[in-house]
């Protein structure tokens, strides 16, 4: 039985990458590491990942310091896995930008959880988190530099 833990390949962290819609993004802050969930959709076409949130730290940080990670995992077992790891720059949209890819991320989101889970959400609230009052989201895009990925399978 080889228990050893290998590269993935290219190909295979794009799957993985597409298959999924919760990620962990990892970002500076005050000189401080954070890492938090986040629901993110790879965009293939533009080679990112596509996301939104309220103002806060985590844009504050991002606008400061615009190098991030985000990472994906898939766990059936410890002696079960595969992991991929981006490197990229952040990247605020505004505008009619913003609304069309918003609208990307969302129809992208409920299309990777239709075919994950077989269930099909109708509204962005269903699947990310709730946006503050009023205020509009802050659409944002991780445009990727380096992507890695690792598995064991045994």
């Amino acid at each position: 039985m080889n228990e050893a833990i290998k590269d993935l390949d290219i190909d295979n962290c794009l799957r993985l990458l597409g298959e999924n819609y919760i990620g962990r993004l990892g970002f500076i802050s005050y000189s401080c590491p954070y890492i938090i969930p986040i629901t993110y959709f790879h965009d293939v076409e533009e080679k990112s990942i596509l996301s939104y949130s309220s103002e806060g730290n985590k844009i504050d940080a991002m606008r400061k310091f615009p190098s991030v990670s985000l990472q994906i995992d898939e766990i059936n077992t410890i002696q079960h896995w595969k992991s991929v790891l981006i490197h990229g720059k952040f990247e605020e949209l505004k505008g009619s930008t913003a609304k069309k890819y918003l609208k990307k991320f969302s129809q992208g989101v409920q299309e990777t959880i239709s075919k994950k889970i077989d269930e099909k959400p109708k509204f962005i609230s269903d699947f990310s988190s709730r946006l503050s009052e009023r205020k509009l989201p802050i659409v944002f895009r991780i445009r990727i530099k380096d992507i890695s990925g690792k598995y064991r399978a045994s």
